[in-house]
């Protein structure tokens, strides 16, 4: 289990972890060794709770594709276990994100000091108008 919550838990049956090969310099081991990991979670078909499911679609990540599958690629240490650890704690973030709900935005006005500083503002640059004006016209 990939405890995200204390009350939201995925099975790991849901998780689809692959071995890769790893990319970048490495030396003769690379070439043979795959140390990467590659995570695979179809938000739809899991266990999570249907509002969480909602706020994940919703969200722009880039790691979650159209289809509605989080794609993530660990391959920043040497070993596949520690790749695989930290694949599932990056899900884990990912999905802890998605079970906190976003305060709501309360509009708030100018204050009255803003106001007043504006509308001062307004008369100087009227005076300053006024003053390049030039005479009436003679009568």
């Amino acid at each position: 289990m990939l405890r995200i919550t204390p009350s939201i838990a995925i099975p790991l049956d849901e998780i689809q972890l692959d071995a890769v090969r790893a990319q970048g310099p490495g030396g003769q081991h690379v070439n043979k060794a795959a140390t990467a990991v590659h995570l695979r979670f179809d938000i739809q078909a899991s266990s999570l709770p249907d509002e969480v499911k909602q706020r994940l679609g919703d969200s722009n990540d880039q790691r979650i594709t159209r289809d509605g599958v989080i794609v993530l690629k660990a391959q920043k240490y040497r070993s596949l276990n520690r790749n695989r650890e930290e694949a599932l704690a990056r899900l884990r973030e990912l999905i802890h994100g998605a079970t906190l709900v976003p305060r709501k935005r309360k509009p708030t006005g100018p204050s009255r000091g803003a106001k007043r500083r504006r509308l001062e503002s307004k008369k100087r640059r009227g005076q300053t108008k006024t003053l390049r004006r030039g005479p009436g016209p003679a009568e």
